[in-house]
């Protein structure tokens, strides 16, 4: 029988509108890891299968989903893959950040009072209000005769 690899990592889920994104930081012992058959370094991010640079290329989107990594010191620390569906990239962006933060918390309990503060710990609830009978959208209604 063949010897199976164990990787230890540690996983979470973070919801933002429709989006739901799933991070696995992985503790690497070297300094690259091989999943799926893809060579992940300790220190960088895949999101759904691509580099987080080129998913997320913008400045400010670099800032927020590096910013708990930031916070708590440990930007180089895992190996981070991450994969997210439904929704627009930047509520997966946002799902991805609260996952990692998350994920963070388990690590170390320490972190949660890092994160909490700066809100990261907390879910955004908004979500798209439901159509309702008799209007176009949730609220918007067709245009009144004038006489």
């Amino acid at each position: 029988m063949a010897k199976q690899n164990k990787t230890l990592y540690y996983e979470a889920t973070g919801r933002r509108k429709e989006s739901v994104c799933r991070v696995r930081l992985y503790l690497t012992p070297g300094a690259e890891l091989k999943i799926n058959n893809k060579s992940v370094k300790k220190g960088s991010i895949l999101f759904n299968d691509i580099e987080v640079e080129k998913y997320f290329p913008t400045d400010t989107a670099k800032e927020q989903y590096l910013e708990p990594f930031r916070l708590t010191n440990s930007e180089d620390r895992f190996a981070v893959i991450a994969r997210a569906a439904g929704g627009g990239k930047q509520g997966q962006l946002i799902a991805f950040r609260l996952a990692v933060a998350r994920a963070l918390e388990k690590v170390d309990k320490d972190n949660r009072s890092i994160l909490k503060p700066k809100g990261l710990m907390s879910v955004d609830a908004r979500v798209k209000e439901r159509r309702k009978a008799g209007l176009v959208k949730a609220r918007k209604q067709r245009q009144s005769p004038k006489r």
